[in-house]
């Protein structure tokens, strides 16, 4: 008697679909338990975004962009050239401005004199980087960043120039970079946005340029990529709270009679906007628990907030707020934070208003960096400060003793980038004796952008998305990444 053979025959079909069913459930209760645990082996780290592999290990995970809006001029804070001493109140040689354009706001100018800043400058850290006295605070990190004198973009106006920078293009429909990196990367949480954008207020310019939405758009990739506006007040996030009446239990169900209607409507048109909405409606819903979690500050401590410069009064129109709930959004595995601080189109007045921008934001700033070296967390965190342009060595209107404005300029501008693999304590690119043309190291906006996503693992040349019979990606056709700026 063959009683291998016996058992064989005894196990029916009923018997081998019940056995069956437990594994099934068992992969089940793993998947619920750790949803990354089916992922491609070679799938980027914690996500679930289009690229299934990174194209070299990466250097950062995240990214906190504080954008300052209007055009933060570079001679006064970072690019210190002595012998503009000299130039004070001289015209602007020929030689220099080489027929350059300039803005329909100072082409009928009849003098173009040079302005020195009236800030003094003095060298800090280790790496004797030169500092204005307008930023103490980020003079106290300076051994942790890397300060880039020589940015550059044709784009002389703001909506452009913002747009460019924000999107490697300078008409509007591109998606935006945070867009770029949910959808290349996806997201580390479940429970918040991979893209979320804060706006505030600077002390600076009362009537700066607007902040449109489309800056931080996910433009012809799916709007499930796009950015998540955050405001001030209870309700950081619009209709995420539900009205009075309706409670959790109420919501869950409404949304799944919502979610079949979508399925179906999904099923008949194949339109994949519907499962996008289907997605984010599910996302809001997890939001409505882990926002309010996210934005109570009641378990950080006193010197924590004291080192942002937090208060209650809102003096800096909610910088220092932003930037410690960007800390507490990395924290949580959100993909790219992009804070916008507006009020540094300085035209008029320059000397007045740039001080109270660099008030509201210089502390804020430099705590952001040092909190997060603190917990471990820069090394992974690419941090970027700076604007869509600078400002003109030569005065826009009079130039009095103790006030002048300067015009758009972006021939070479500022910006400073911290952690994520960049090499911190340097000053990279340089400028003429005047600070208006390159004279070493451009970094052209296209090669900003492939930078950032060289340091969070990706070749810029390689991301891409299929639109109209055309490839496009965030650098157009240009850029390489900056290979003196990589740790």
């Amino acid at each position: 008697m063959n009683t291998q053979r016996e058992h064989e025959l005894l196990l029916t079909r009923r018997h081998f679909f019940g056995r069956a069913a437990t594994g099934i459930g068992t992969a089940a209760l793993a998947s619920l338990l750790n949803p990354n645990l089916f992922a491609a082996a070679t799938a980027a780290p914690g996500s679930h975004g289009a690229l299934e592999a990174l194209h070299f290990a990466p250097r950062a995970k995240r990214v906190i962009f504080l954008f300052m809006s209007g055009g933060p001029s570079h001679i006064d804070l970072f690019n210190y050239k002595p012998k503009l001493r000299d130039y004070h109140g001289q015209e602007l040689p020929a030689s220099v401005r080489m027929g350059q354009r300039i803005t329909g706001m100072t082409s009928g100018q009849k003098s173009f004199p040079c302005v020195a800043p009236m800030f003094q400058f003095a060298q800090h850290g280790q790496c004797g980087a030169w500092i204005s006295e307008l930023l103490p605070r980020t003079a106290q990190i300076v051994d942790h960043i890397a300060i880039v004198n020589s940015l550059n973009t044709e784009a002389i106006n703001h909506d452009p120039a913002t747009t460019y920078i924000q999107t490697g293009h300078q008409q509007p429909g591109r998606p935006s970079l945070g867009a770029w990196l949910s959808y290349g990367l996806g997201s580390e949480n479940q429970n918040l946005p991979a893209f979320i954008v804060m706006i505030s207020q600077g002390s600076g310019n009362k009537t700066d340029q607007p902040l449109f939405s489309r800056l931080w758009g996910s433009g012809f990739i799916p709007t499930q990529h796009q950015g998540v506006r955050f405001r001030s007040g209870d309700d950081p996030v619009l209709y995420l709270s539900n009205p009075p009446g309706i409670d959790a239990a109420t919501r869950r169900r409404m949304l799944d009679g919502v979610g079949q209607l979508n399925q179906l409507a999904a099923q008949s048109f194949g339109d994949p906007e519907i499962n996008t909405r289907i997605a984010q409606y599910e996302m809001a819903f997890r939001m409505q628990s882990s926002v309010p979690e996210l934005t109570d500050f009641s378990d950080e401590p006193r010197h924590v907030l004291d080192m942002y410069g937090i208060d209650d009064t809102g003096a800096d129109g909610g910088f220092a707020r932003n930037c410690l709930l960007a800390r507490r959004m990395v924290e949580r595995g959100v993909r790219f934070v992009q804070l916008m601080h507006r009020g540094w189109d300085q035209h008029g007045n320059l000397p007045k208003q740039i001080r109270g921008q660099c008030k509201d934001t210089d502390q804020p700033s430099a705590a952001l960096v040092k909190d997060l070296h603190a917990r471990g967390l820069l090394d992974d965190t690419l941090v970027v400060w700076g604007g869509e342009f600078g400002r003109t060595v030569y005065s826009q209107g009079a130039l009095t003793q103790d006030n002048y404005g300067r015009d758009h300029h972006g021939r070479c501008f500022s910006l400073w980038m911290a952690g994520g693999g960049i090499k911190g304590g340097i000053t990279y690119g340089d400028t003429d004796d005047h600070c208006y043309n390159i004279t070493a190291d451009p970094v052209h906006i296209h090669d900003f952008n492939a930078t950032i996503l060289n340091r969070l693992g990706i070749d810029h040349e390689r991301l891409t998305y299929r639109f109209q019979g055309r490839d496009f990606r965030l650098t157009d056709v240009h850029g390489s990444a900056v290979r003196g700026l990589l740790a």
